[in-house]
């Protein structure tokens, strides 16, 4: 993991079409702008962590399903 520090204002660059920009600090929390084209898809990582585990949830889920449907199918 790269750790970079910036101020207010400074930026960083993610190849070339991306832009992260310190809008504001305090002391609990940062606030980023990014600058990336419109195809590129901005995901807040705790999002994309809650929809893997529900995802992950539904298949558990499936799977009792089907050996249920499977086990009476033998019957």
């Amino acid at each position: 993991m790269l750790i970079l520090s910036r101020k207010e204002n400074e930026s960083i660059s993610i190849g070339e079409d991306i832009e992260i920009t310190v809008i504001q600090t305090n002391k609990t929390y940062t606030k980023i702008g990014i600058k990336a084209p419109k195809s590129s898809i901005i995901l807040r990582k705790e999002l994309v962590d809650e929809i893997k585990d529900d995802n992950l949830h539904s298949i558990v889920s499936d799977d009792v399903k089907l050996d249920d449907l499977s086990k009476k199918l033998k019957q």
